[in-house]
């Protein structure tokens, strides 16, 4: 990964001294893990060159109708999806609320910003049936030689679905991280934020499983593991693409299509709040920073809003 801050060199001078304090900023006031910064720095750089095109070299001069053309820029003419394009707009924020509370600007010019909601896309949602098929996918192979894989896969996806992990979630799990006595691991998600989720009865058994029959054979004793719960076939710990390779290759198996890891962490939020689940409850199991994000997942499936209404409404 590159330096954001070595990445400064193609902005104009008078972005350039701005850019790089608040890249600082983010780093040793803040705190925030590098990939987090570097997410910052890309979605900065594509804001401060937009308004450097339109005769704004120096950030300061922005104002809100250049910021709300930007964001517009970023839909029709790159093409980026409704969460990209909010993901960007809470750069902005971040960004020119830094600028004014340093005495750089003396108005917050995206306090008027929307936040592009009706841009949003709902996510794709397996059935309960749907991820039952999958979650029962991986079985021993005749041909199969070696740890068995499938043991590991089944623990892999049941994980996924039962605790809403994302894919890198699963691949940073390290062992110190299972609590076998609670049934929780804890977990290090984006900006480096930590908390606790549970995993149901399946989940636990399927872990147990794993981490006892299978990891020592793929661990072996070779010292690459980094004490990380999923490894390789060679003993190495699983990236994130892995993951998703093998959410892929089982999702077809079972024939299912479009299936990725993201729709198992989309499928394990619908399904608990149509079951009845508190809003906030999942929103501190998926690590979501703003309520706002979680709130999606209640415009997918409107089967428990009918079903309450026709229940408890003296007209239904």
């Amino acid at each position: 990964m590159a330096d954001p801050l070595s990445l400064a060199e193609n902005l104009h001078p008078d972005a350039q001294t701005t850019y790089r304090a608040f890249l600082t900023f983010l780093r040793v006031e803040c705190g925030l893990a590098p990939a987090t910064i570097e997410a910052y720095a890309r979605d900065l750089r594509v804001m401060l060159g937009d308004l450097e095109r339109v005769g704004r070299p120096d950030p300061v001069n922005a104002t809100p109708g250049d910021l709300a053309a930007h964001l517009g820029a970023l839909t029709n003419e790159r093409g980026l999806s409704g969460a990209t394009v909010g993901r960007h707009l809470a750069t902005m924020r971040v960004f020119f609320r830094w600028m004014n509370g340093t005495g750089r600007i003396t108005d917050e010019p995206t306090s008027i910003l929307d936040r592009p909601t009706r841009w949003k896309k709902l996510p794709g949602v397996m059935s309960p049936r749907q991820v039952r098929t999958l979650l029962a996918a991986p079985h021993p192979s005749e041909d199969e030689r070696g740890p068995p894989l499938w043991i590991r896969d089944r623990a892999m996806l049941e994980l996924l679905y039962a605790s809403g992990l994302r894919a890198s979630e699963v691949g940073a799990i390290g062992l110190h991280d299972v609590r076998r006595e609670s049934g929780v691991i804890r977990v290090l998600g984006k900006g480096s934020k930590e908390r606790l989720v549970p995993m149901g009865v399946p989940a636990r058994e399927a872990l147990w499983r794993y981490i006892d029959e299978c990891r020592p054979q793929l661990e072996g004793g070779r010292g690459h593991d980094q004490g990380r719960v999923f490894l390789s076939r060679t003993g190495r710990p699983i990236e994130r693409v892995a993951v998703w390779q093998i959410v892929k290759r089982h999702a077809k198996a079972a024939g299912l299509d479009k299936v990725h890891p993201h729709v198992l962490r989309h499928s394990f939020a619908t399904h608990l709040l149509a079951g009845g689940a508190d809003l906030r409850v999942v929103q501190e199991m998926l690590g979501h920073a703003d309520i706002t994000t979680t709130e999606i997942y209640t415009h997918v499936d409107k089967s428990r809003l009918k079903d309450v209404h026709r229940q408890h409404h003296p007209r239904g």
